[in-house]
């Protein structure tokens, strides 16, 4: 590795670190915009953008929006966008959570999006997310929490008691998977917003009335790593798709700012995207209304713009090479990955595909391609659903990776960087871009 790619994989580490729900993502990736000049936008407010300047704004505290307002015409340059998502399959704790068997407190769980679930049992989880609290004096306000250190762990059940474990490891999400958290005496049944709310004053709330409800995730407290004998691999949990939104932010931070650029990085993607700040809802067509509230002019530059959806994509596996369409396997550490899909669950077409390709070649950096097998089912990303809900020209990349949705998922330390690269590039003036469509 380079100086440059250590450095750029050491700053991926520690916002992965720093992000253990997407509200923590997005406080960090606003921390890191605020540092770089990016000013906050409210939506309660009346904006007045100016070209040169840059901004940003939050939706849900879980979703954001990040533009650099370049010099050249909106209506004739467009804009130049890249999409990630903030959230990531886990444990999410139950409203009313409180479980007791056998004398151990645990607490009831949902699963969130496509969980792999058999890599929890046996981890030193923690607790993050959103607390909404009633203050003394009466409104109510919302805090981000993280218990950090490990509080929980569902233990697995000896292999002596289910023989059958290897052979048949089927897990139950109802029953199987409600973490332990501590042992209780008698009939003592801990109130789970009594517990917050201590957590809350020790780390600072001052006029905490009661905890009215929250929105927590379970997740594990082994630090993200580099791995392998050469240390060739990055390993973390929520790479997926974490990952592609450091990327995209630290391309967006190093736009040159003559050409706008755009990082839009939505919640909710893994059930489906429906929501208020989900790719599938107003969040983006309203930013881009609000910029170019003439009708024609944003249809005019949407016409010369382009989205980058950026969500990992499946690396060939050693051991399960069949999974793959034999010519379609992306190796880790052989570039970013372009994602085709006949029927639409990516985004991508000929002419998207054919820039990639050539800001590939531009910034020096290899490029794959991924096609499912053709007997399988295929996963999207939210490439399709903003293409179809802006109207904008997109295509869908990743970097490729091993166990998506697992609580530890394994990357290339040369896939990151190599992305990063292609997208500065496109975020700069220099990018050839693609002609006005006919």
């Amino acid at each position: 590795m380079t100086q440059n790619t250590i450095e750029f994989n050491q700053q991926l580490l520690d916002f992965l670190s720093e992000s253990p729900t997407p509200f923590h993502a997005v406080r960090a990736m606003s921390s890191r915009l605020e540092a770089k000049g990016f000013s906050r936008l409210l939506e309660s407010e009346s904006w007045s953008l100016t070209p040169g300047e840059r901004y940003y704004f939050c939706r849900n505290d879980s979703s954001i929006i990040a533009f650099v307002y370049g010099s050249q015409p909106l209506a004739e340059e467009g804009i130049r966008m890249v999409g990630a998502h903030t959230d990531s399959p886990c444990l999410k704790v139950k409203p009313q959570p409180e479980m007791v068997k056998q004398g151990y407190f645990q607490l009831g769980v949902e699963t969130y999006g496509g969980v792999l679930l058999h890599p929890w049992f046996d981890r030193d989880l923690s607790i993050a997310g959103r607390v909404t609290y009633r203050t003394r004096q009466g409104t109510v306000a919302s805090r981000l929490l993280d218990f950090i250190r490990p509080v929980a762990v569902i233990p697995s059940l000896a292999i002596h008691l289910n023989r059958e474990a290897n052979q048949n490891g089927a897990v139950n999400a109802q029953q199987d998977i409600p973490p332990v958290l501590m042992q209780v005496d008698g009939s003592d049944k801990p109130d789970f917003r009594e517990l917050l709310g201590k957590v809350l004053t020790e780390d600072g709330v001052e006029n905490l009335d009661s905890v009215l409800d929250y929105e927590l995730s379970f997740y594990d407290t082994q630090e993200p790593a580099l791995v392998g004998l050469k240390e060739d691999f990055i390993a973390s949990a929520r790479l997926d798709n974490l990952l592609s939104c450091f990327i995209g932010l630290q391309g967006l931070l190093e736009a040159d700012g003559t050409q706008s650029a755009l990082l839009v990085c939505n919640d909710h993607e893994e059930v489906g995207s429906r929501s208020a700040c989900g790719a599938q809802g107003p969040m983006l067509e309203d930013f881009l209304t609000r910029l170019l509230p003439d009708s024609e002019t944003r249809l005019r530059c949407l016409t010369q713009s382009l989205m980058i959806s950026a969500d990992n994509a499946h690396g060939i596996h050693p051991n399960y090479s069949d999974r793959h369409d034999s010519n379609h396997g992306p190796i880790l550490n052989k570039g970013p990955v372009i994602k085709i899909n006949a029927n639409q669950s990516y985004a991508t077409n000929s002419e998207t595909s054919s820039a990639f390709r050539h800001w590939c070649e531009q910034a020096n950096v290899p490029v794959q391609a991924f096609v499912v097998r053709t007997d399988m089912a295929c996963g999207s990303t939210i490439g399709p659903i903003t293409a179809a809900e802006v109207g904008v020209r997109t295509l869908d990349v990743g970097v490729p990776t091993f166990a998506m949705h697992s609580i530890r998922e394994l990357a290339g330390v040369e896939d990151a960087q190599g992305l990063y690269r292609v997208l500065g590039h496109f975020f700069s003036s220099s990018a050839t871009f693609l002609e006005t469509p006919r």
